[in-house]
């Protein structure tokens, strides 16, 4: 089969080459879009392709990630791909995007629809963002230098009950519980709301100044040289950045990362014919981390549970023993701390931070790929071939330094009126060392090639015709070091035959035909290789007469259309799932004497290798692209619907029987369908002297599961209708108010249930309220909200430009389950416990009673926890000021500009709160920059 396509694709191209002509991309470069395999004019764009200028772009919005802000230029994107993970490739190489800075980008090309994409294959079926890196340019050496600092400031940090409320509920929850006595005496409280001695009556504020700075510094500095003549053109950048971090206390005040990103790039005309370029990188990151999970520990800590350091001058004078533990401790803390713990926590954030040593983690990658391009003009005029190679490496290692310490639990007194710690209980011992050990490390290498023919001509000035044969492959291998098991046994691998036929009368009327032969070693033989059809239309009808001469507000006007059939194997988790297999310990089976037995060999998949087939995604597509009012506006649109057919499942629900678990093979069955309108609305205005740009971008998405092999007893309950990304949940009815309720109410199955605890609804009626009982309360947006959108506004005037961009999505829920809101058992308790029910609050409280068990009645996803995810982000804010040439005219400076920006700075959000506080995890925080750019 795969012949007989090669040989058909062979014919189309020789067939092309006799009969056809093509149309090289005639407009001027900045109009030409970098698109799979190649560049087309703007103009001849066939739908569902959106191209930012990543170096226009740094003009008015300085960003270091390569993908910065990409969600508020291109509709359909929003990290997704029409609500799907694309494959990332640089410069036409599946790398990572984190490895590119914007500074080193010319633009980005987001590609979405089938017919855009198909040309690379199997991998890249979900969409593709296409990065291409800055070139040289035939002009004299040039060089920009650009410098920024700024500071990072945390929004907000979660709000837990300090010590004193802390003890004060958490005997309320012991009262409900019926414990007694009561864990903390009303002295204790007291004193600790007073600070009377803040190591006998701790109440540690993991927040405050003690522990962490108001703010935190990043800078970085980049160079680019660049350049030629007719022969040979360089692009050249370096660049270093360096930022610390917010917390000040222990080996973590040292916490810093620091990256080195290296660049070249170079094309050379070594003959009339033959063109050569290469490109080398290396990206050098390195990170600081003092040990303790500081963050982590934020979240859980009781402020009560330990004093962090136990104060010598505390410490019994009389008693010699205490005085012997100090002069035997390796750490001694500023001469006048011991380190503090308990039987529960011999090892704890505070003590790792001060003694335990610190990670250095090193991450190099090395990235060099070389292109040629022939003119075989003088065999066929508008041949061409081309063909490049790249090898890609990733290291990633650590060194270590890690050192064992004891801690101490005091025994306080009260001597003469004095705090005394008269006896301490060491737990642990401590270590010595002076040696560094080399910890995890991680290998990757990626390696690719290309070989293309194109084939461009123009017949009679109107009938432009290309033709494109390529082969492309790709294979990545990772590994891991003798003590980690997950080195990769397979390397990933891709490779595709494309092929590409295109025609255009007058840039009028297009056809494109376009397809690829995939290959894949995760299906069994005989069903690897699959080939990806798609054929697309276009009709510009503002270039009809009859439409010109009554439409003249409309400059421009084209519709698309377009069918697609890819073959993919991405949504195959793993190799070999079409072949049956045994385990040796498959089951436990009793002699006949009943006193013993053993493990027995047991089938657990039967090998069928004929109902495995590639994954199917099948797409039709009607697209809009419009200009009016002499590019005054510009929309881009498209509608999709895309159905994904033949996703795996092994069909215990609905084609076998239940006792077939463990015979049962893989096959194709699952089906899911996204539908969706993407869009890109741009404004372009002069008002007075200013010159004011508004772009407006987004997409409505909708999804289903067609078809699931499920067999739920309750329809409700069934996946298939429903949208992929339904939320399942408990109908909440409030809360229990007494005995009685809870008798004349369905029994819920999560525990024992009080007064105070939270309702369900007893959906199916069957007197009990369990996981049958859960109802699809909406989508939670986890590859895209139902509505996404971006806004980018500029405004420019005299050498001012101020640019500002956001992003926003609305439709989709979240459950506050974090443990902020879930608060379990002798969990660190947050400010939302104060709407407890209690007797008194029955009619108002917001929060479940509270108790000291973990209580997984109250603590499921249900409408009680549930909120609305709309937000809208204001991403960038940034003033530049460009100095007037005429100043600089008799300097070796031939331009200079100065920023300032802000980055994060506002959420605009029912749940604002909710959205800007992170839990167990470093804050968000606003970016503050100060920065130039000069050109020499």
């Amino acid at each position: 089969m795969k012949k007989k396509i090669i040989n058909v694709c062979y014919a189309l191209v020789a067939l092309s080459f006799l009969n056809w002509t093509g149309v090289q991309a005639q407009e001027k470069k900045d109009s030409l879009v970098n698109v799979a395999f190649g560049k087309v004019a703007k103009e001849d764009l066939l739908g569902a392709v959106s191209s930012v200028s990543a170096s226009e772009l740094m003009k008015k919005s300085y960003g270091t990630y390569s993908l910065d802000g990409l969600q508020s230029f291109v509709g359909g994107y929003n990290g997704n791909i029409w609500g799907q993970a694309g494959l990332v490739l640089v410069d036409g190489i599946p790398r990572n995007a984190s490895d590119v800075r914007l500074s080193e980008v010319e633009s980005i090309t987001v590609m979405r629809g089938g017919n855009a994409i198909v040309l690379y294959g199997s991998k890249a079926a979900k969409g593709v963002v296409l990065i291409t890196t800055k070139r040289g340019t035939n002009k004299p050496l040039t060089v920009d230098v650009r410098a920024n600092t700024g500071l990072y400031v945390p929004k907000r940090y979660p709000n837990y009950l300090n010590a004193a409320d802390y003890m004060t509920l958490y005997n309320e929850a012991c009262t409900n519980d019926g414990i007694t006595p009561l864990p903390y005496d009303q002295a204790t409280i007291d004193n600790t709301r007073a600070g009377t001695n803040p190591y006998r009556y701790p109440d540690v504020d993991f927040f405050s100044s003690d522990y962490l700075k108001k703010a935190y510094n990043k800078s970085d500095v980049t160079a680019e040289a660049y350049g030629g003549n007719e022969r040979t053109r360089y692009y050249t950048n370096v660049g270093l950045s360096y930022n610390n971090s917010l917390v000040k206390y222990g080996e973590q005040k040292n916490n810093s990362d620091f990256r080195l990103n290296l660049r070249s790039n170079v094309d050379m005309v070594l003959t009339s014919w033959l063109k050569a370029s290469t490109s080398a990188t290396a990206v050098i990151s390195d990170n600081y981390t003092g040990r303790g999970d500081f963050w982590g520990t934020s979240a859980t800590l009781r402020p009560n549970w330990i004093s962090p350091l136990i104060p010598i001058s505390m410490l019994d004078p009389s008693n010699s023993s205490l005085q012997t533990m100090v002069k035997n401790s390796n750490h001694v803390i500023d001469g006048q701390y011991l380190l503090g713990g308990t039987s529960t926590d011999q090892t704890n954030a505070f003590s790792d931070m001060l003694a335990a040593g610190y990670i250095k983690n090193k991450n190099r990658t090395f990235m060099f790929d070389v292109n040629m391009n022939a003119d075989l003009g003088s065999v066929l005029n508008g041949l061409s071939f081309k063909s490049g190679f790249s090898m890609d490496y990733t290291d990633f290692y650590s060194e270590a330094y890690k050192v064992a310490y004891a801690v101490y639990q005091p025994t306080w007194s009260t001597v003469n009126g004095t705090d005394v710690i008269t006896s301490l209980t060491k737990y642990g011992n401590d270590g010595n060392t002076t040696s560094e050990t080399v910890g995890s490390s991680t290998y990757t290498q990626t390696m690719s090639a290309r070989a293309q023919f194109d084939y461009n001509r123009t017949f009679a000035q109107d009938h432009n015709v290309s033709a494109t044969l390529v082969g492309w492959g790709y294979q990545n291998r990772a590994s891991n070091d003798a003590d980690h098991s997950s080195s990769q046994y397979h390397s990933l691998s891709s490779v595709n035959l494309g092929f590409q036929a295109a025609y255009n009368y007058k840039h009028k009327y297009y056809f494109d035909f376009s397809g690829a032969e995939m290959h894949s070693a995760k299906l069994p033989e005989g069903h690897r290789n699959a080939f990806s059809p798609t054929v697309t239309l276009g009709w510009r009808l503002s270039g009809e007469n009859f439409f010109k001469d009554n439409v003249a507000f409309v400059d421009n006007l084209k519709l698309t259309a377009s069918y697609s059939k890819l073959n993919q194997d991405i949504d195959i988790s793993d190799f070999y799932m079409y072949k049956g297999y045994f385990v040796k310990n498959g089951g436990w089976y009793t002699y006949r004497d009943g006193n013993s037995g053993g493990w027995t060999t047991l089938s657990k998949r039967q090998d069928d290798p004929e109902v495995m087939k590639p994954i199917q995604r099948e797409e039709f597509r009607v697209g809009l692209e419009a200009s009016l009012l002499n590019k005054m506006v510009t929309l881009d649109a498209n509608y999709f619907t895309q159905t994904t057919n033949g996703l795996l499942t092994q069909g215990l629900s609905t084609i076998y029987p239940s006792y077939y678990t463990d015979f049962a093979p893989y096959l194709n069955y699952n089906k899911d369908r996204r539908t969706g309108v993407d869009f890109a609305l741009n404004l372009n205005k002069k008002i007075g002297q200013v010159d004011a740009t508004l772009g407006f971008c987004g997409m409505y998405l909708t999804t289903e599961a067609v078809r699931r092999d499920e067999a739920y007893l309750d329809a409700y309950q069934n996946r298939a209708g429903k949208p992929l990304d339904s939320y399942w949940g408990y109908v909440c009815e409030g809360f229990f108010q007494d005995q009685t309720d809870i008798t004349n109410h369905a029994q819920q199955t999560f525990g024992n249930v009080q007064p105070g605890d939270l309702k369900y609804q007893d959906v199916n009626g069957d007197g009990v309220v369990n996981s049958k009982d859960q109802v699809n309360l909406g989508h939670n947006g986890w590859s895209a909200s139902p509505f996404t959108y971006g806004v980018n506004v500029t405004l420019k005037w005299k050498n001012f430009t101020l640019f500002a961009m956001g992003t926003g999505s609305t439709g989709a829920i979240g459950f506050k389950n974090s443990s902020y809101y879930w608060v379990k058992g002798s969990s660190k308790y947050s400010d939302v416990v104060w709407g407890r029910w209690t007797d008194a609050t029955k009619n108002t409280a917001t929060y479940p009673r509270l108790t000291t068990t973990d209580n997984s009645n109250n603590f499921q996803n249900s409408t009680f926890w549930q909120y609305k995810t709309n937000r809208f982000d204001l991403s960038r804010v940034q003033l530049t000021y460009d100095l007037d040439p005429d100043i600089l005219k008799k300097s070796f400076v031939h331009a200079l500009s100065v920023y300032f920006s802000g980055e994060s700075l506002l959420t605009i959000s029912g749940e604002r709160k909710l959205m800007e506080t992170n839990v167990g995890s470093a804050p968000q925080c606003r970016f503050f920059n100060l920065g130039f750019k000069a050109s020499f």
